[in-house]
């Protein structure tokens, strides 16, 4: 072992700077692979074996670089990213960056903006950017309390994983697949529907063979506007001008989703009468109740003192006590 340790596995003593450092990335020798073909990477200056010994002068700063080439190292190909020798189908799949993270939480609370547009924007899927905002918001939230942060620890986690940087002047990196179509209930069935051949059958038919009610494809996306956008940019509308029609729909959007929560709430104001007594410290609230809502067993979550008698659910072991929506 220590044999191994002094010879091929002295590379993994010190973490290539800004890369991974998975077993699979070497050879045998202790040669980086993806750096080619019989070469031995090393730093600049240091002995034949690719990390320095326990003793020896560490040189902070330079640049590991391949002496074949006197190149520097190229990026992680899909092989190096598999860190269980004896599990080739796993890969270890990216995270976002401190960079990155940073911005997703300036753009949805500094900058007021949504998470969908969030989303779009930066590529990154609508339930991790409201997870990065949560907890965003926590680690704030500490540092204005003063509480001792872990950042060592995590800046050295980052810098052996994989990660998806910010870039600010250039298009985003794509961290993830953001458009997937949820699997609904309604299309598990195999139907086979005929259809004549003059018929101009759209996915909105399709949607209405397997449920009458059910939206087409284009409408149940998390991205529906980003059809919108391929079809700007079919008729070669620039990229500023896109974005700014996307803009303009999303805050549409918006508008029409708060005006729909004003009306609910309105309908559930008209439904309550509220008497105050004179000098009271107190109101009363008084809903017109059917007892038709408590269902067939009597526990319908609509029906009067439904939860009487019953433990809260956050209570119970196994239940999720954080939000998980940020609106």
């Amino acid at each position: 072992m220590w044999r191994w340790i002094q010879g091929p596995g002295a590379v993994f003593r010190d973490p290539l700077p800004g890369s991974t450092n998975y077993l699979n990335a070497y050879d045998a020798s202790g040669n980086l692979i993806r750096a080619g073909n019989g070469s031995r990477l090393k730093e600049e200056g240091s002995e034949d074996i690719p990390s320095k010994l326990p003793g020896e002068d560490e040189s902070e700063g330079e640049e590991t670089k391949n002496i074949a080439s006197g190149e520097p190292i190229p990026k992680e190909q899909a092989d190096d990213l598999t860190p269980f020798p004896l599990n080739r189908n796993f890969r270890s799949q990216p995270v976002l960056s401190e960079e990155l993270r940073e911005e997703i939480w300036n753009r949805v609370i500094l900058g007021n903006q949504s998470v969908k547009t969030v989303s779009a924007g930066l590529n990154v899927e609508m339930s991790r950017v409201g997870a990065v905002v949560r907890l965003k918001s926590v680690e704030k939230e500490w540092e204005n309390q003063g509480k001792p942060l872990v950042n060592t620890y995590a800046r050295a986690i980052l810098s052996m994983l994989p990660s998806t940087p910010y870039s600010p002047n250039g298009k985003p990196t794509n961290h993830e697949t953001i458009n997937d179509l949820p699997v609904h209930r309604d299309t598990l069935p195999q139907i086979f529907y005929p259809v004549s051949e003059s018929r101009h059958f759209t996915r909105a038919d399709a949607g209405r063979v397997f449920n009458s009610s059910l939206l087409p494809a284009d409408d149940r996306i998390p991205h529906p506007e980003l059809i919108s956008m391929a079809k700007d940019e079919i008729a070669g509308i620039v990229r500023s001008e896109r974005e700014e029609r996307l803009l303009r729909r999303n805050e549409l959007e918006l508008q029409k989703a708060e005006q729909r929560r004003q009306m609910q709430k309105e309908k559930e104001e008209r439904g309550v009468t509220i008497v105050q007594p004179e000098n009271g410290r107190w109101a009363f609230r008084f809903k017109e109740i059917s007892v038709e809502e408590a269902g067939r067993n009597g526990r319908g979550r609509k029906g009067v003192g439904a939860r009487y008698g019953f433990p809260h659910e956050d209570r119970k072991k196994g239940q999720i006590k954080i939000p998980r929506r940020v609106d």
